[in-house]
């Protein structure tokens, strides 16, 4: 992202790494074995999805800073999930730990990112209606 404001949250760098490595995790769950498909597939895809979505909910929740805290507080656990999932797929060899890592560090960045999100979250909320600068 440049340094201009964002005007939506699919402008936030966080949320395009986000979507990214869920896609990614997505793609390479289809390899996974069939067993596996209502059990870690799911697991993972599913708590992958969900950390872009909590960011989505976060900015629709900025003119309530409490809720916007707590939305982003869901998207870094979400993150912290998929990061047990993906250990699991590992314990499992249905990832290499080299992978993993690649994965892992991409997940390290995203959470620090919605750390400096929740360290400023007044630059993000708003003090008036949510249409205000519309």
């Amino acid at each position: 992202m440049t340094s201009r404001l964002a005007n939506n949250f699919t402008d936030l760098e966080v949320y395009q790494r986000a979507k990214k490595l869920a896609s990614a995790l997505f793609e390479r769950t289809r390899s996974f074995p069939r067993e596996e498909a209502y059990s870690l597939t799911d697991q993972l895809r599913h708590s992958s999805r969900a950390i872009g979505a909590q960011i989505a909910e976060a900015w629709g929740k900025r003119l309530y800073p409490g809720y916007f805290l707590s939305k982003l507080t869901d998207a870094d656990a979400q993150q912290l999930e998929t990061q047990h999932w993906i250990a699991v797929a590992v314990d499992c060899r249905h990832l290499d730990r080299e992978e993993a890592a690649d994965r892992l560090e991409e997940l390290a960045i995203i959470g620090r990112m919605l750390g400096s999100m929740m360290e400023k979250a007044r630059l993000f909320c708003r003090e008036t209606g949510p249409h205000a600068n519309a």
